[in-house]
């Protein structure tokens, strides 16, 4: 009677360990967010003026990467890199229309044509809500044209889905207003701002948020792994939220910049006029290089800025509670990934569009239920290109292609930096490389100076003087490092 126990006993011992051996082999879904124009102005990044709690407490409570750079300035381009986890190689490549012209017309191969493709080839069920791609629905057609049939991604997505409302198409819902108009269909009669009075599903992202809950009690029913995206349009132009968002700030009491003038030592080639800003036709003022927006008018348009973060934090926010409420917040890694960042009257200039750091730097934050992830800080220098084979590395997927991006999951779990930290951007001609200390910039053009160093010690990331003339020796020791970022994109000057 005894023999026959202990049998019974290491038979169910063996299927305990069993059933903890498939426990712990189950794939984690992946909720990856992509904001659009998101800066790395949030409470967690030490603005702590920016009303955003939800995003905040994820990063409390995750790996917040406070060096991350994206390759292109731009919004297509930038999501072309991070997709397939390649620097920019042809002019092609710093296009908004990348995607379209290098993946769109590509027939299915073995070699998935994005790290989603991947996750779709290793058995996920991968799901696109929003813009993830340069399309704001994931399909190819122009502004101010009909939906087309044609995906952006041909082969990522098991399923794609989007509420355009009552603007009809995704490129009218970008550029949306509350009352059903678009920058479109208004001829850019328009301001860059709006304060609506509407609720969140008064605009765009917040029925974005709602297909993606909705899709979200789906796939637990299903029970299978899945990868979901969910693109945000906001903070990009217009600056427009619902009103509540706006009454969060006293505008009196929104900083302005601390760098709003021309760096020392520069060709203004390296900046732009604000040309996407000053489309909306009834903005108060016009930005330009020749001269700044008044006081006033700057605190209006950062006021703007500042509301639409807060209403996608109450949008991801809403995500958050969801997955809670469905138990899926146990296993899954949530992704928050700023397309690029934005200059918010910085060096003059609005927009993005320059090889600066404020255009450059955005943010990144993971969170999930690996005990390496919680509550970090990751200082190391990482690329938009590293987040192919990072995600990879942690759902346990086998990489198939080779990335120039490298898993950034030994930084997270040991925070020690590298000796080499290094991080490539492109952009007007230009290849701009940002060490830990310095940030160094070679333009291929006629107009001089082509060379730019503007010095990062003690976290100074003004760069409001090139200092690449009285500094030559650290140029010259600097060089050899950023021209192994040279892809040959740039082969000859304007």
């Amino acid at each position: 009677m005894l023999k026959k126990f202990a049998v019974l006993l290491l038979l169910i011992s063996l299927g305990n360990s069993s059933q903890l051996s498939a426990q712990t082999k189950e794939k984690p879904n992946v909720l990856f967010i992509c904001v659009d124009d998101l800066r790395t102005e949030l409470g967690a990044y030490g603005k702590h003026y920016v009303k955003s709690p939800n995003i905040d407490a994820l990063a409390k409570s995750g790996a917040l990467f406070t060096n991350h750079y994206v390759q292109v300035p731009t919004c297509g381009a930038s999501r072309h890199a991070i997709l397939t986890g390649m620097r920019p190689s042809k002019p092609i490549h710093i296009s908004n229309n990348a995607i379209v012209e290098e993946i769109s017309d590509q027939p299915e191969k073995s070699v998935p044509e994005t790290f989603i493709h991947r996750f779709k080839q290793d058995g996920y069920h991968t799901v696109g809500i929003g813009k993830i791609s340069h399309s704001a629905d994931g399909l190819v057609y122009g502004y101010e044209e009909q939906p087309s049939t044609k995906r952006e991604l041909p082969y990522s997505w098991s399923e794609m889905f989007f509420d355009p409302g009552k603007w009809k198409t995704g490129w009218n819902a970008f550029f949306a207003y509350e009352n059903g108009e678009n920058r479109q269909s208004l001829r850019k009669q328009v301001k860059p701002y709006e304060a609506g009075e509407t609720n969140d599903q008064g605009y765009p992202d917040g029925l974005t948020t709602n297909l993606a809950i909705s899709k979200l009690k789906e796939l637990k029913k299903n029970g299978e792994p899945f990868f979901m995206a969910v693109g945000f349009f906001k903070p990009h132009l217009p600056f427009n939220a619902p009103k509540k968002y706006w009454d969060l700030y006293d505008e009196d009491k929104i900083p302005l910049s601390s760098n709003p003038d021309i760096p020392k030592n520069i060709s203004l080639k390296s900046l732009h006029a604000s040309g996407e800003f000053n489309q909306y036709a009834l903005g108060e003022e016009k930005a330009g290089l020749d001269t700044q927006v008044s006081d006033a008018y700057a605190r209006k348009l950062r006021h703007g800025y500042l509301a639409s973060i807060s209403y996608i934090d109450a949008q991801i926010g809403k995500l958050y509670q969801e997955l809670k409420n469905l138990d899926l917040d146990k296993n899954t890694i949530i992704v928050i990934w700023g397309d690029h960042g934005w200059h918010l009257g910085d060096q003059r200039v609005w927009g993005k569009h320059t090889l600066f750091e404020n255009a450059l730097k955005s943010t990144l934050i993971i969170n999930s239920t690996l005990p390496q992830h919680k509550a970090k800080k990751v200082r190391a220098i990482v690329e938009s290109v590293d987040i192919y084979p990072s995600l990879l590395d942690m759902c346990g997927i086998d990489q198939i292609k080779p990335t120039d991006g490298e898993s950034f999951e030994k930084h997270i779990k040991y925070n020690i930096p590298d000796t080499e930290e290094v991080a490539y951007s492109y952009f007007k001609n230009g290849i701009s490389m940002r060490t830990k200390n310095y940030r160094l910039t070679k333009y291929f053009r006629d107009d001089q100076p082509v060379i730019e160093l503007y010095d990062h010690h003690k976290g100074n990331a003004k760069e409001d003087k090139n200092i690449a003339k009285e500094n030559s020796g650290i140029v010259k020791e600097l060089m050899p490092l950023l021209e192994k970022g040279d892809t040959g994109i740039f082969t000859v000057t304007e």
